[in-house]
C-alpha cells in the first residue's frame, strides 16, 4: 500500500509505477483505492464511473478497469457537500457529517466486498491510500489509509514530496503520530521529486534511518513533462508552469470553482505552437485565439461564478470581435446553451439560469447520470475524423432550433460545431486527446492567423504510453524493488 505524508505527495505516481513494474515481471496485476474524493473521473468498459487515478492504473497494469478498482467515489458539488458514488453509480448527495456518521459501515463492507472480487482475479493488487494516515481528527471512522492496510494486511510505503519542504519533519510527524501497530506496518519511505545532487542529500537520510528505525526505500528524481492523467485540482499548480512557454497559439482555460475532467486539455501542453493558461479573473483573460469551458461539478454555481467576474461579458466581447473561438466540454457545453434547469436540485439550490447563449440549446439536469464511452465522426474544417470519448453527465441537451451535429454516432448525435460563428460544444471528454481532432482545430486557429500549418504533431496517446515506462523505469532505477519485494512476503506469510 501507498500512503502519503499529504495530499499530492505523489501516491498516485508511485502507485501507477508499481503497477506497471509488477504486471512487466508478469504478475496479474490491479490497482485499488477503497475511497477516492476527485472530480476528474474515469468511466469503466460498463459504463461505471471511479476515480480517473485508478483507470489510468489499470491502463498502466495492461487491463481493462473495473469498479472493483474504486468502490467508492466522492465528487465535490459544493462546499462540505458530494456526490457519493457507489461501485461506479450514484449513491446520493451527502453532506460531509453525514457521510462521516451515517455512511462508515456500509462504506467498509462496500470496500470488503470490491477488495475480496479483486483478490479472485489478480496476484498482486497495488493500494493507494489519500491525503494522509495522521489525520488524528478523522482516522476513528476512517475508510482509505491504515484501516484498510489492517483489513487486508499490506505493508505501506510512505512517499513525502520533497519539493514542498520539510520532507523530513513531514515524514517524522507522520510516524509519530500513527498508532504503533500502525507505524510497525511501514516498511520504508519514499522521497518524492528530488532535484539537484543527491550526496546533499545523503546526511539526512543516515539521520532520518537512524532517527526513526524507518529505511529509505529510494529517492525519485522529478520527472517533467510526466503526463499521467491527474486526479484532482490540488495538481493544477503544477500547469503553471506553461504560462512562461510563448506559443503562436493562445489558448486560456477557464477555471471556475468546481472545475471538473480538467485533463481533458492536456495534449495541448505538448503542442509546439501553444501556450495555455488557467483563468480566474478577467484581468488574466487576454486576447486568446481560443477560450476553452471545461467541465463543471456545479454547472449552475460555475456559470454564476463566470457572471459574478465578469468573465463571460469579457468572454462575449472577445468572440463577437471575431479574436477568439470557444469551445465548450460537458458542463462549459451546457454554459454555452441558452439555458440550464435544476428543478429537483441535483447539483445546486439554483433552479435555472440563462446559458451564454451562443449555442441554441437547453439542459436539464437529471438525477439519472450518463456515464458511457463513445465515439463517433466528427465534421471540422470540411474534414470527417473519427473520434473516440467518454461522457459523464446529468444533463440532457436539446437544441431549440435546427442545427446540424457535430459528431455523428451510431445511434444517436452529440454537440455543436459551427466554424463561421467560431462555436464548438460537446459532451466527449477526451475529445482533444484524438490527435487528428486537436491537429485540426489547431490548424484552423493558425490558418486564421496567417500562419502556415503544422501537419506533424505529437501523439499524446504514444507520449502517455512512454510516461508509464519513463516512471516504472525511473522507480526500478532509484527504489529498493527487492526490499520491498521481501517485505510483501513476509507480510502475506509466503516463501
Amino acid at each position: 500500500m501507498i500512503q502519503g505524508t499529504s495530499s499530492d505527495a505523489g501516491k498516485s505516481v508511485i502507485a501507477t509505477a508499481f503497477c506497471r513494474i509488477f504486471a512487466q515481471d508478469g504478475y496479474r496485476t490491479a490497482p485499488f483505492k477503497s475511497q477516492n474524493m476527485a472530480l476528474n473521473s474515469y468511466v469503466t468498459i460498463d459504463g461505471k464511473e471511479i476515480g480517473r487515478a485508478q483507470g489510468v492504473q489499470a491502463e498502466a497494469a495492461g487491463i481493462i478497469a473495473t469498479t472493483d478498482m474504486n468502490p467508492i467515489l466522492i465528487k465535490p458539488t459544493r462546499d462540505a457537500e458530494s456526490q457519493i458514488v457507489v461501485n461506479g453509480e450514484p449513491y446520493g448527495n451527502m453532506k460531509a457529517m453525514a457521510y462521516r456518521t451515517e455512511f462508515f459501515d456500509q462504506g467498509l463492507r462496500v470496500i470488503e466486498e470490491a477488495y475480496r472480487r479483486l483478490t479472485e482475479s489478480y496476484e498482486r493488487i497495488v493500494i493507494e491510500g489519500a491525503g494522509s494516515p495522521a489525520e488524528v481528527n478523522l482516522n476513528d471512522r476512517e475508510l482509505v489509509n491504515m484501516r484498510v492496510a489492517r483489513l487486508v494486511n499490506a505493508p505501506v510505503i510512505l512517499v513525502a514530496d520533497i519539493e514542498r519542504g520539510g520532507v523530513f519533519a513531514s515524514l517524522v510527524g507522520t510516524l509519530q503520530l500513527l498508532e504503533p501497530q500502525d507505524r510497525e506496518r511501514v516498511i520504508g519511505v519514499i522521497i518524492n521529486r528530488f532535484r539537484g545532487d543527491l550526496s546533499l542529500l545523503q546526511p539526512g537520510l543516515a539521520w532520518f534511518e537512524e532517527y526513526t528505525g524507518v529505511p529509505v526505500l529510494g529517492v525519485v528524481p522529478y520527472i517533467p513533462d510526466l503526463w499521467i492523467d491527474a486526479e484532482d485540482s490540488l495538481i493544477l499548480h503544477r500547469y503553471q508552469g506553461n504560462v512562461e512557454k510563448t506559443g503562436e497559439i493562445d489558448i486560456a482555460v477557464i477555471r471556475y470553482p468546481r472545475i471538473s475532467n480538467f485533463t481533458d486539455i492536456d495534449p495541448f501542453f505538448v503542442e509546439p505552437d501553444c501556450r495555455v493558461r488557467f483563468v480566474t479573473r478577467t484581468e488574466e483573460l487576454g486576447e486568446p485565439d481560443l477560450i476553452i469551458l471545461p467541465g463543471s461539478k456545479n454547472t449552475l454555481e460555475d456559470l454564476l461564478f463566470l457572471r459574478e467576474t465578469g468573465l463571460e461579458q469579457a468572454i462575449l466581447t472577445l468572440h463577437q470581435s471575431g479574436r477568439t473561438f470557444l469551445a465548450g466540454i460537458c458542463g462549459g457545453y451546457q454554459m454555452l446553451g441558452s439555458a440550464i434547469h435544476d428543478p429537483a436540485g441535483v447539483e445546486s439550490p439554483l433552479k435555472t439560469a440563462p446559458g451564454i447563449g451562443l449555442i441554441p440549446m437547453e439542459t436539464t439536469l437529471k438525477e439519472q447520470k450518463t456515464t458511457v464511452l463513445s465515439r463517433g465522426t466528427a465534421r471540422l474544417g470540411g474534414s470527417q475524423i473519427d473520434v473516440e470519448g467518454y461522457e459523464i453527465h446529468m444533463g440532457q441537451s436539446h437544441f431549440t432550433q435546427q442545427c446540424s451535429p457535430f459528431i455523428q454516432m451510431q445511434d444517436r448525435t452529440d454537440g455543436y460545431c459551427q466554424e463561421e460563428r467560431q462555436v464548438l460544444g460537446s459532451y466527449f471528454h477526451g475529445l482533444f486527446h484524438n490527435d487528428p481532432l486537436r491537429m485540426r482545430l489547431l490548424n484552423l486557429l493558425r490558418e486564421k492567423k496567417g500562419l502556415a500549418p503544422i501537419t506533424q504533431r505529437p501523439s499524446f496517446v504514444a507520449l502517455r504510453e512512454q510516461g508509464f515506462e519513463l516512471i516504472a523505469e525511473t522507480v526500478r532505477k532509484h527504489v529498493r524493488i527487492d526490499r520491498i519485494e521481501e517485505q510483501m512476503r513476509a507480510f502475506q506469510g509466503s516463501e
